[in-house]
C-alpha cells in the first residue's frame, strides 16, 4: 500500500493546539524551500499552463478509470478492465491471498471517496457517498484480510466522513449528510474486533465479516502468524474511528498490538521481522526491511504521533529508524538484513513496496537519502517504465509484474513539496506518459503481467484509484486548485485523509510512555521538529539535484556499490560481483574469486559440488561482505526452486528381448519437445548412439539415427540445442545420459531439462534424461544384445507377453543354442524394477541444484553442479538442467535396489547368478507392477 503521509501540519481551527505546535513549523518551512528552489535560475522550472495541462491529463485518467468501473463493475469491488466486467469473490479463479482484500461490499467505490473530493469532483462524491449508503452490505459471510479492510474499507470509510463533514460545513454540499460513513465505519470496526481475540492483543490475519474467527462457520481463526505490519498498521484508523465516535474499545485494541510489536523487537538491533507469531510472540521470519510485510509500521508510529501526539510513538520511530539507517539502508539500495545478525543481508533483490520510504524519510525530514533512493528507483522506472514487483541489486527484475502500485507517485510528492525542485514534476509527467502508453486499455487501466514484454494482466486493484490519481494530482495543482487546505489532514497508508484535530477530540486513552530500552543513538534522531530547511538545503537551490547527480547512470551499470573486490584483486577492472546463477563450477577465474571471497569448493563422490563458505578465510572484510551475498543468494535460488511446480517423473521401457518391458527406468521430463503425458502410446523405436555423443553439432551418422531414439551425453550444450540436432538427423525422441559417472536415481531427485531461453515449439519429439547408472543399463544391453528397444512413455506400459511367449517356445526349440536355457529364464523371470517414487527428498541434491545444506553465518554450505545461468555455454560444464524460474529439480525420490544394475560386460556370467542378485526384485515387481510408475 501507499507509505508516508508527508509533512503536513496546520490548519484545524481552534482544535488543535497541541499539535499544531511542531507540524506548523514543518509544513512553512517546507514551503519556503519550494518557494526558493522554484525560482532558481536556470532550475528548469515548469511552466503553469504545462502543470495545468498535466493536473487536467490526470483528471481525464481518472474519470476514465471511475466511469469504467462504475458503468462495467459496480458494485462488484474491483474492475476486470480487459474483460470489461467486475470482479466478484467466487465467481472468478481464486488468486490466492490477493482475493482476501475483496469482500462483497464495493470496494473501490468505498477506497475512492476522498479521492473525488481531493479531485474537486464534489457532485461525483456525493452520487457515491449515496451509493455506498444504499448499496453496500458489511454483513456477508465472507473470509476477508483484517489489514486491507482496514486500511481500504474502514480507512475509506473514515475518509469519506472527514470530507463530508468538512463539505458539509462549508454550506454548499452534503448538507443532507448525517454521519452515515462514520456510522458504517463503527459497524465494520465491530466486526473486526473479534480478530484481536488473543492472549497476545496481535490480531489474526483474517476475519469472517458476519461469524468472526472462532465460530464454527467463520473458516479461519485456525493461523499462528501474521505479518508485522497486518498488526501494526491499524492505529491510525482504530484511533480515528475512537476519536469520531467517542468509543475508545477501537484506539485500544491497536495501541496493544503496537506495544506488543514494540517489546517484542529485537533488542540488540531494534528491528523487527516480518512475521510474527500472534499467540506466543516469537518471530517466525527473521528477515527485516522496509518495503513488504513490515512497512507501514514504521510508518504508522511516526504517523500515530503526528496525530495523536503521543511521544512514545516517535520515540519507537526513532530507535527503529536509528535501525534501518544503521543496517538497511545502503544508499541508494535499501536491502533486508537479518535482525540477529544486522551485518548479514537477508536476500539480494528489493520490492517495490519500499518505494514509500522515500516519502516517510521526507515527514522524518531527512531529505538526503530520500533523493537518493527516490532518484534509484526512477533510473528502475526509466529502464523497465514500470517498476517491477522486484528487482535485484543490480537492477535486473526480480519479479516482472507491476499492479500500477502508486508508492513512488507518493514519494515524488512529497519530495516536490519538500525540495520544490521542478525535476519531480517531470518525473510525475513520465509517469502520466506511461501509464497511458502502457496500461491504459479501453476499460480502464490494466495491471503489468511483465513489464519486460508489456503484456496485461485483467486487473485494476482498488488502490490505484485510491491512491495514484490522489497524489499525481496533487503533485500539478496549486492551492487555488483545491477546495479545502490538504494540509489540515493526514494521509493514511492508502492515502485517505484523516483530520489532524482529532488529536485533541475524545482523549479517552492515558498517554504512558511505554518506550524502554534504548540503545545510545545519535541525539538528532530526537529532534522535535524537522530540520530547519536551511540545514537541509545550505542556501544552495540546486541541493538536490548535486545529491541525485551521481546517481543518473546507476541503473546502466552493472553495480551500485562499484566493483567487485575480488575481480578488481585479480586487475581484471571493473565488473559486477560473481552472481549465483552465472557461477561455473569449471572455470578457474571463478574459483579464484570465490576463493578470495572465503569460499571453498569440494568435489563430492556422486558428482556434486559442495560449496562452503568461511568468512574469517576471505582476503579482507570487503570480499566476505562479497562471499556472504553470492552464498545468501544461492540459498536464495535454492529455495525457489524448491517450491516451484514439478513435471513429473516420465519412463524408459525397455521392450525388446530378453525384457519385454520388465525393465523400466525412471526419466527426468523436458521442458519442450513432446509431452508424452497427452501421448499415451508414447514413443516406441530402437535406440542408438550418435555421432558426436555430445550432440553438440550437427550429426554426422544421420543414416543410423533415421527413425530411431537417439542416445547422447549430458555436457557442452544446451539441451534444446541437443534435440535440434538429433531431430534434423530424423531421430523419433532423444534420451540424454548423464556424465557425472556413478549418479542416480537412487540417490538424487530427478530434474527437468530446461529449454535454451528461446522459443523451443520448433522441437517435437520427445526427450528424456536419464542418470548415469540407468543410462548405462541401457547402453550395456546394446554392447549385449545390439538391437534394443525402448518405449518413452509417461509411465510404464504393460509388458509384451505375446512376444515374450513366442521368444520363449523358440528359447526352447533352439536345444542347439548353448545358452537357451538361459535366455528363456531371463526372458520369464528377471526383473529391473525402479519403484514408485516415495516422497520428497529433502537431504539429496540433484547434481544439477542448488540446495543450501547449512545456512549458518560462518559456514554456509551449498551443493551445485555447474551453472544456474539459462543460455550458459557448456563448453566447460555440464549445461544446467535446474534454472531459476523455468526449470526446477524435480522433487521426488525414486529407488531402485542397488543390485538392480545388470552386468551386462561379463558375457559368460550365468543367469541363475544374476536371478540370485534380482531375487528381491522379483517379488516387489510382481506386487507394483500393475501401479503407475
Amino acid at each position: 500500500m501507499s507509505g508516508a503521509a508527508g509533512c503536513q501540519g496546520g490548519g484545524g481551527g481552534e482544535r488543535g493546539p497541541r499539535w499544531r505546535r511542531p507540524w506548523r513549523l514543518l509544513a512553512l518551512g517546507l514551503l519556503s524551500a519550494s518557494s526558493v528552489l522554484a525560482a532558481a535560475p536556470g532550475a528548469g522550472a515548469m511552466s503553469k499552463e504545462e502543470k495545468r495541462r498535466l493536473g487536467n491529463q490526470v483528471l481525464e485518467m481518472f474519470d476514465h478509470a471511475y466511469s469504467n468501473y462504475m458503468e462495467h463493475a459496480y458494485p462488484a469491488d474491483e474492475l476486470m478492465p480487459l474483460t470489461c466486467r467486475g470482479r466478484v469473490r467466487g465467481q472468478e479463479p481464486s488468486r490466492g491471498d490477493v482475493d482476501d482484500a475483496l469482500g462483497k461490499f464495493s470496494l473501490t467505490l468505498i477506497d475512492t471517496l476522498d479521492t473525488l473530493v481531493v479531485l474537486n469532483k464534489t457532485k461525483e462524491f456525493e452520487e457515491a457517498v449515496k451509493k455506498v449508503i444504499k448499496d453496500v452490505n458489511l454483513d456477508n459471510d465472507i473470509v476477508v484480510s483484517v489489514f486491507e479492510t482496514n486500511i481500504r474499507v474502514l480507512g475509506g470509510l473514515l475518509g469519506g466522513h472527514s470530507v463530508a463533514i468538512m463539505l458539509k460545513e462549508k454550506g454548499e454540499h452534503m448538507q443532507w449528510y448525517n454521519g452515515e460513513l462514520l456510522h458504517m465505519a463503527k459497524e465494520l470496526g465491530y466486526k473486526l474486533l473479534p480478530a484481536f481475540n488473543t492472549t497476545s492483543g496481535l490480531p489474526y490475519p483474517r476475519v469472517n465479516l458476519k461469524f468472526g474467527v472462532r465460530h464454527p462457520e467463520a473458516r479461519t481463526g485456525t493461523e499462528t502468524d501474521t505479518c508485522t505490519a497486518c498488526a501494526g498498521t491499524l492505529i491510525l484508523e482504530f484511533a480515528a474511528l475512537s476519536r469520531f465516535t467517542g468509543t475508545s474499545i477501537f484506539e485500544e485494541y491497536a495501541r496493544k498490538a503496537l506495544d506488543f510489536i514494540w517489546e517484542k523487537r529485537q533488542r540488540s538491533s531494534n528491528l523487527v521481522g516480518v512475521t510474527i507469531n500472534i499467540h506466543t510472540g516469537d518471530w517466525v521470519r527473521k528477515d527485516s526491511g522496509v518495503g513488504a510485510g513490515i512497512d507501514s509500521y514504521y510508518e504508522y508510529l511516526l504517523k500515530a504521533y503526528v496525530l495523536l501526539g503521543d511521544d512514545s510513538f516517535l520515540e519507537r520511530f526513532n530507535t527503529h529508524y536509528d535501525a534501518i539507517m544503521r543496517y538497511i539502508s545502503q544508499p541508494p539500495l535499501l536491502l533486508d538484513v537479518h535482525i540477529h545478525k544486522p551485518m548479514l543481508n537477508a536476500r539480494t533483490w528489493m520490492d517495490s513496496l519500499l518505494a514509500f520510504f522515500p516519502g516517510l524519510q521526507v515527514l522524518k525530514g531527512d531529505i538526503r537519502p530520500a533523493i537518493e533512493t527516490h532518484e534509484m528507483l526512477y533510473q528502475v522506472i526509466k529502464k523497465h517504465n514500470f517498476l517491477p514487483e522486484a528487482f535485484t541489486t543490480d537492477f535486473r527484475v526480480h519479479w516482472a509484474q507491476h499492479p500500477l502500485r502508486p508508492e513512488f507517485a507518493e514519494s515524488t510528492y512529497f519530495l516536490y513539496k519538500a525540495t520544490g525542485d521542478p525535476y519531480y514534476l517531470e518525473v510525475g509527467k513520465t509517469l502520466i506518459e506511461n501509464l497511458n502508453k502502457y496500461a491504459r486499455v479501453p476499460c480502464g487501466f490494466a495491471a503489468m503481467k511483465d513489464v519486460r514484454t508489456g503484456s496485461h494482466e485483467d486487473r485494476m486493484d482498488s488502490f490505484f484509484l485510491a491512491e495514484m490519481f490522489k497524489y499525481l494530482y496533487l503533485l500539478f495543482a496549486d492551492k487555488e486548485d483545491m477546495i479545502f487546505d490538504i494540509e489540515d489532514y493526514i494521509f493514511t497508508t492508502e492515502a485517505h485523509l484523516l483530520p489532524l484535530w482529532l488529536s485533541t477530540t475524545n482523549q479517552t486513552i492515558s498517554k504512558k510512555n511505554t518506550t524502554t530500552e534504548y540503545t545510545e543513538l545519535d541525539d538528532s534522531n530526537f529532534d522535535w521538529t524537522c530540520p530547519n530547511t536551511q540545514i537541509l538545503f545550505p542556501n544552495d537551490p540546486m541541493f538536490a539535484q548535486s545529491i541525485r547527480e551521481p546517481l543518473k547512470n546507476v541503473v546502466d551499470k552493472s553495480c551500485p556499490r562499484g566493483i567487485s573486490r575480488a575481480e578488481e584483486s585479480l586487475g581484471s577492472g571493473p565488473k559486477p560481483p560473481l552472481r549465483a546463477r552465472d557461477f561455473m563450477a569449471s572455470n578457474p577465474e571463478h574459483l579464484e574469486i570465490l576463493k578470495k571471497m572465503g569460499v571453498s569448493l569440494i568435489h563430492l563422490k556422486d558428482g556434486r559440488v559442495q560449496l562452503v563458505q568461511h568468512a574469517v578465510q576471505a582476503a579482507s572484510s570487503l570480499d566476505a561482505e562479497d562471499g556472504l551475498r553470492f552464498m545468501q543468494e544461492m540459498i536464495e535460488l535454492s529455495s525457489q526452486q524448491q517450491k516451484e511446480q514439478q513435471l513429473p517423473p516420465r519412463a524408459v521401457q525397455i521392450v525388446s528381448h530378453p525384457f519385454f518391458g520388465r525393465v523400466v527406468l525412471t526419466a527426468g521430463p523436458a521442458q519442450f519437445g513432446m509431452d508424452l503425458s497427452k501421448h499415451k502410446s508414447g514413443t516406441r523405436g530402437f535406440v542408438v548412439t550418435i555421432k558426436p555423443y555430445n550432440g553438440c553439432s550437427e550429426i554426422t551418422n544421420p543414416e543410423a539415427v533415421k527413425e530411431k531414439i537417439a542416445l547422447m551425453q549430458r555436457g557442452q550444450c544446451m539441451f534444446a540445442e541437443k534435440a535440434r540436432n538429433i531431430q534434423k538427423a530424423g531421430a523419433i525422441g532423444g534420451i540424454v545420459i548423464d556424465d557425472n559417472e556413478g549418479s542416480s536415481s537412487d540417490t538424487a531427485p530427478l530434474f527437468q531439462m530446461a529449454g535454451d531461453g528461446k522459443n523451443t515449439d520448433d522441437i517435437t519429439i520427445p526427450m528424456l534424461f536419464l542418470f548415469n547408472k540407468e543410462g548405462n543399463i541401457i547402453l550395456d544391453a546394446i554392447r549385449e544384445y545390439e538391437a534394443v528397444e525402448v518405449l518413452l512413455s509417461d509411465k510404464a506400459k504393460d509388458r509384451d507377453l505375446e512376444m515374450e511367449n513366442m521368444d520363449q517356445k523358440l528359447s526352447e526349440n533352439d536345444s542347439h543354442k548353448q545358452n537357451s536355457e538361459e535366455a528363456s529364464s531371463a526372458s520369464q523371470d528377471v526383473v529391473a524394477v525402479s519403484e514408485e517414487p516415495e516422497g520428497e527428498s529433502s537431504d539429496v541434491t540433484d547434481p544439477d541444484s542448488l540446495s543450501p545444506a547449512h545456512a549458518d553465518s560462518d559456514s554456509v554450505s551449498i551443493s551445485d553442479q555447474d551453472s544456474y545461468t539459462p543460455g550458459t555455454d557448456e563448453a566447460s560444464t555440464p549445461e544446467p538442467a535446474c534454472m531459476q524460474g523455468d526449470n526446477q529439480p524435480q522433487e521426488q525420490k525414486t529407488e531402485t535396489e542397488s543390485n538392480s544394475k545388470v552386468n551386462w560386460d561379463n558375457k559368460v556370467q550365468p543367469m541363475e547368478s544374476i536371478l540370485a542378485d534380482w531375487n528381491e526384485d522379483i517379488e516387489a515387481f510382481e506386487m507394483m507392477e500393475k501401479d503407475e510408475l
